[in-house]
């Protein structure tokens, strides 16, 4: 573990508590079929920028992707090691791990393209996103997928008017900035803005998605979820999933989905 790795002291409560709650499970499901909307089949090849325990690579790996795991925290990376055993053994052979900052994920990777490149949950940690987004363009196959989910700059005044923090919620309308769920300080971004970055890097802009209303709501009201409900799961799921495609709905949702295809 390296001197400044705060998100290894974070491992255990992001893959075991964060990912396990109905917001965490829904979240990857959700996010999950929006890729599968636009991904090539298997076997393709997809790097997973700021892959932390391996949440969304592991279900494509069990698909029959390739995928190689990139984050510069060796916590999380020990940590998606040991989520790794309960893959099926062929799906194991179909994943690398790679130690690596995002805004040098060009290098990391020997100057490999990939069909698709993902980051998910990681360019709201930064100050500035804009060196991260062009090295998942530099890393982008022509033709190939960039995929990038942060926070919606557009709802930041939601969360604090559901905790009843009404002087926050009033001062968060052009805000931009918080404290995340983790204790970390985050930044959200527009869809306009990230969209922007892609699109002067080669990258047309394809779709957006919302992610994270409806069970983001009830949890911040103080609702009650049972993760272990399998019904109540997969039908939050299939609601999240239309919200997530539709406005005004999509546009108070916590985080965005942004997917863009390279044409260079």
């Amino acid at each position: 573990m390296t001197a400044d790795d705060t998100w290894a002291g974070l491992a255990d409560e992001f893959a075991d508590g964060a990912y396990a709650s109905v917001k965490g499970r829904v979240r990857t499901h959700v996010v999950h079929r929006q890729l599968a909307e636009h991904l090539p089949p298997p076997p393709a090849r997809i790097l997973d920028v700021g892959a932390g325990a391996g949440h969304q690579s592991f279900p494509l790996a069990r698909a029959g992707y390739e995928v190689v795991l990139m984050d510069s925290s060796t916590g999380m990376l020990d940590k998606a090691r040991q989520r790794l055993r309960q893959l099926p053994e062929d799906a194991r052979r179909r994943v690398t791990f790679v130690e690596g900052d995002g805004a040098n994920a060009s290098q990391a990777v020997g100057g490999q393209r990939f069909d698709a490149v993902l980051c998910h949950g990681v360019i709201g940690y930064l100050d500035d996103p804009e060196p991260v987004v062009d090295q998942l363009c530099r890393c982008t196959a022509p033709g190939g997928l960039v995929s990038i989910m942060t926070g919606n700059a557009g709802a930041m005044a939601v969360r604090p008017a559901l905790e009843r923090r009404w002087a926050d919620a009033l001062a968060s309308f052009d805000a931009t900035r918080e404290t995340g769920v983790l204790g970390l300080p985050t930044r959200a971004d527009t869809v306009e803005e990230i969209s922007d970055l892609i699109d002067a890097r080669g990258v047309r802009p394809v779709q957006w998605y919302g992610v994270w209303l409806f069970v983001d709501w009830l949890d911040l009201g103080g609702a009650a979820l049972d993760p272990n409900d399998a019904d109540q799961l997969r039908a939050a799921a299939e609601v999240e999933l239309e919200a997530g495609r539709r406005d005004p709905y999509r546009r108070l949702s916590r985080l965005f989905h942004l997917v863009g295809r390279a044409e260079r």
